[in-house]
């Protein structure tokens, strides 16, 4: 299971600390999902999810405030004896005394938000979502190609790098080369990025290992970009009947999603960067509506030639 650091979280977010003797860097957030103790501070401990964010809006607050400090005390100290990740507290809401020192006690960070709860939840969610999302690395190259994001995939050898190289000079941007680490976000979304120790980096066979975006600049590279696209590149085999038409789509999938797979079969004389950029300008156009076959097709039948 993955994990990320309350420390992160705090540079991420900007968020003050109220507790600096707590250390953020040992306190780890594995769940992408965040939640605002009401029912507990009232007394309702069933079903309490513990190793969620905690965030106290100013609804929680106000409701702390009507309370007498005793009863006030001896909730935040069941709350904070869950051993919760930490407690965000919402537009820079004073914090009692009686929440500090629970807090202290169990060694439970106290952090402070400047705006609203709701734009913290929506900010907060989609950052968890990304950074806990499953993830799975693949052997391919990861090209934006005319803003959709193409995986091409292949066994080794067989000219994925080359053919990247030649989307690159002809102005479409490399994500990843070799490796390419792929996160589900959501059941529609994949993101796919490059691991960092060589992140732009590019290995071609006969000249060796070159920089991307030094030799043809920060516009040639892209760090993160969802993969609408997979174009898996084999031998040209003759017993092989390859689909001509396209009227349906195959997929793959990743992670339990399924994207759109092309196989495009290598032949002496085929121009592979120019197929990627066909396929996916036609990609784009099949989502907006636009399917060439079927409207190819269509036109035969009235012509009464199919």
């Amino acid at each position: 299971m993955h994990s990320v650091s309350l420390k992160q979280l705090k540079e991420h977010f900007k968020l003050e600390v109220i507790t600096p003797g707590i250390d953020l860097s040992n306190k780890f957030i594995s769940l992408p999902e965040v939640n605002r103790p009401g029912l507990l501070l009232a007394g309702y401990n069933e079903f309490f999810e513990a190793g969620r964010i905690q965030i106290v809006g100013k609804v929680e607050y106000s409701y702390m405030l009507k309370m007498n400090r005793v009863q006030r005390t001896r909730n935040l100290r069941k709350l904070f004896a869950h051993k919760i990740p930490c407690l965000v507290i919402s537009r820079e809401l004073e914090v009692f005394d009686d929440m500090l020192n629970a807090a202290i006690e169990f060694d439970v960070p106290l952090l402070r938000w400047n705006s609203t709860t709701t734009d913290f939840i929506a900010e907060v969610l989609s950052w968890l979502k990304v950074h806990l999302a499953p993830r799975i690395t693949l052997h391919g190259v990861l090209v934006d190609i005319y803003g959709e994001g193409t995986l091409i995939m292949g066994e080794s050898g067989i000219g994925k790098s080359e053919t990247a190289m030649e989307l690159i000079r002809r102005g479409h941007r490399l994500v990843a080369d070799d490796a390419v680490e792929i996160k589900k976000v959501s059941n529609q979304t994949l993101f796919g990025t490059c691991p960092e120790v060589i992140r732009y980096f590019m290995e071609l066979r006969g000249i060796g290992v070159i920089d991307v975006r030094r030799m043809f600049g920060v516009q040639s590279v892209k760090e993160t970009q969802n993969i609408d696209l997979v174009i898996k590149l084999e031998n040209w085999d003759p017993k092989k009947e390859y689909d001509r038409l396209g009227m349906e789509d195959n997929y793959m999938e990743i992670l339990g999603n399924k994207v759109v797979c092309q196989e495009i079969p290598i032949r002496p004389g085929r121009n592979l960067a120019i197929i990627c950029e066909a396929a996916a300008i036609n990609f784009r156009q099949k989502k907006m509506g636009y399917n060439s076959a079927s409207i190819l097709i269509e036109r035969k039948i009235n012509e009464g030639t199919l």
